[in-house]
């Protein structure tokens, strides 16, 4: 992935101009990844489309803070990278499980569900098969248009060296695709610190208290999803000794709807229902069926805390506390602790528990898209309502004089539905988009080729 060596905006030689560059490269660019290597090696070499992707992380990781060891996947094994696009792909979980030797016994699980850190193991193998294209630990900091006769052909993506992070790489490409994922989305106010985490940083958080030696008295959990009823879980197995309490609004926890037929709102052809639907049956589809996703918990955890509160309560010994019909109305440092002021919403008592630690299991957020793009972010369209215009093959819709494309895997809930940013339709999404820039790429017509070019 050969970077360019000259200022933005100047012409470059037409080899040294990328298809598509992607910006971030977890699972939905991964499969994006895939589907091109996949198109490059049946067709002839002038119709290759040259990509590259960039990944600020030093390696490849997905929700690493959140990788409990008995933790299990909420879709099914088929929703991998590729099932869903094309089933006979080599880049497939059962392909990677006939590779690993553990085929057989996964069947003998009878189970759709995998273990959370064997599905990221998955994705790591498949990762490594297209590492030719990722250049990790390149953050990018800026992306520029390069307009030439008054139209945006290209795309001139800044980025950190690897090597030198004070060091500058510029490349160019005719398409973007963006899939910078989510960020954790906290309450406002908050600062994260030693004792206050978000959910996302849960298993170092862990490891680096065990390490310590410094006990943990009471730890106390934000949130009422599936996050958060997590981390009660690990920090009550984690601290043996320590009291762990649940805050949250709702009066209990509730149970994820994963029913058949409610499952459907996941299906592909359910985006194209939701896309061309009027905006008020968009959101009452939304409403719906947040219950599928949406500060939500699985039943299996639900039962087992209640019946671990339970048992506490049997044996004279509560470790696990659920303030429910709660809310954190202040949070005060005190030395290595802090003072955690919870309100019971009913009659507005304030209890104050002394805790030395407090985990914000409060889900996360897509990030803006003119935080991400700088000046680039001008050039895109947006509705009455400030949000962006985007095609159903997940391109933005931007100003006339805009020739090169920029796609999104995610942020498109307004106008893709709830899959936007779940795992469920990733294979479906990469084909999509796959397909919008081959047809691109053929409409330009064959490229010339020069020896040693990727």
């Amino acid at each position: 992935m050969n970077p360019l060596h000259s200022e933005p905006g100047s012409v470059q030689d037409i080899h040294d101009i990328h298809d598509v560059l992607g910006i971030g490269f977890g699972p939905s660019n991964l499969a994006l990844a895939i589907a091109i290597q996949e198109h490059n090696a049946r067709v002839p070499d002038d119709e290759r489309i040259r990509a590259g992707f960039l990944e600020k992380q030093p390696r490849f990781g997905w929700h690493r803070g959140m990788l409990i060891d008995d933790a299990t996947m909420q879709v099914s094994f088929l929703k991998d990278l590729v099932t869903m696009r094309d089933p006979t792909s080599d880049f497939s979980f059962l392909s990677y499980l006939r590779e690993q030797g553990r085929l057989v016994d996964f069947l003998n699980q009878k189970t759709l569900f995998p273990l959370r850190i064997e599905f990221h193991d998955y994705f790591e193998w498949a990762a490594a098969r297209v590492d030719d294209v990722v250049e990790y630990g390149s953050e990018v900091v800026s992306v520029d248009p390069v307009t030439v006769e008054g139209e945006v052909r290209w795309f001139d993506v800044t980025s950190r060296d690897p090597g030198d992070p004070e060091r500058r790489i510029v490349r160019r490409a005719r398409n973007l695709v963006v899939a910078t994922g989510l960020e954790p989305h906290l309450p406002p106010g908050t600062v994260l610190s030693d004792q206050v985490w978000h959910n996302s940083q849960l298993m170092p958080r862990v490891a680096e208290l065990a390490r310590s030696g410094r006990q943990v008295r009471r730890a106390v959990v934000l949130g009422a999803g599936q996050s958060a009823a997590e981390a009660v879980d690990y920090l009550h197995r984690s601290f043996p000794d320590a009291e762990v309490c649940s805050v949250f609004s709702k009066y209990g926890y509730t149970p994820a709807d994963d029913s058949p037929f409610a499952n459907r709102i996941f299906d592909p052809e359910a985006v194209d229902i939701y896309y061309h639907a009027p905006r008020g049956v968009k959101q009452s589809l939304f409403d719906y069926h947040r219950g599928t996703n949406y500060s939500v918990v699985d039943m299996d955890l639900i039962e087992a805390l209640s019946r671990t509160m339970y048992q506490e309560k049997v044996q004279g010994r509560e470790r696990l506390r659920m303030l429910n019909v709660s809310r954190i109305r202040e949070v005060e440092p005190r030395g290595d602790q802090l003072d955690i002021t919870v309100e019971y919403l009913p009659t507005g008592e304030r209890e104050v528990l002394t805790a030395d630690v407090l985990v914000h299991g409060t889900g996360y957020r897509p990030q803006d898209l003119g935080e991400r793009l700088g000046g680039v972010g001008k050039l895109c369209l947006r509705d009455d309502e400030d949000a962006l215009l985007v095609g159903r093959d997940h391109r933005v819709v931007t100003a006339a004089n805009v020739t090169a494309g920029i796609y999104l895997q995610g942020g498109t809930e307004h106008t893709h539905g709830i899959t936007s940013t779940l795992l469920s339709n990733t294979a479906v999404r990469a084909g999509e988009i796959h397909e919008a820039l081959r047809a691109e790429r053929v409409s330009r017509g064959p490229a010339p080729v020069r020896s040693g070019t990727v």
